[in-house]
């Protein structure tokens, strides 16, 4: 194996689960757009031979990337008519909350995910997507109140 096919395996078994958890949020368990998403991604990476300074800087690097590349595929007009394919939700079951993430509003996920899932703080998250700390603030406090309300409205059912 080559030294690039080595770090191109590498960087993928880094970053592949992250990947896949913020995509299955965007495209609702679609395993067809997740692994069009997640190739699509390191397509880039291998055709812009993209290297990165730490792994800090590369899990940041990905986790925009792959939100980036979802938010685009989703506001396309295509997507918001296609029936959604859940039978991958027992693929993520190791984490009930994050199937309840998925009832969220689109801005609300990524922040979310971010906080709760990867452990950035909220400068860290503010910096990464380029948006005013408090309002990193509002989102995960808004957030909370209504994966909240969700779970109180499952426990009712």
């Amino acid at each position: 194996m080559k030294d690039n096919d080595l770090y191109i395996t590498q960087l993928y078994n880094r970053n592949v689960d992250r990947m896949y958890k913020i995509c299955y949020i965007y495209f609702k368990g679609n395993k067809y757009d997740i692994e069009d998403a997640i190739q699509s991604i390191f397509i880039k990476v291998m055709e812009k031979n993209i290297t990165f300074e730490n792994l800090n800087h590369e899990k940041a690097w990905f986790i925009v990337a792959t939100n980036n590349f979802c938010k685009n595929k989703v506001k396309h007009w295509w997507n918001k008519n296609k029936e959604l394919d859940f039978d991958i939700k027992d693929e993520i079951k190791e984490d009930n909350t994050l199937e309840k993430v998925l009832n969220l509003p689109s801005k609300y996920k990524t922040a979310i995910y971010m906080h709760y899932y990867e452990g950035y703080s909220c400068i860290e998250i503010a910096n990464i997507l380029g948006i005013n700390e408090n309002t990193i603030y509002s989102y995960l406090h808004k957030g909370r109140l209504l994966l909240k309300e969700i779970i109180e409205e499952e426990e009712n059912e």
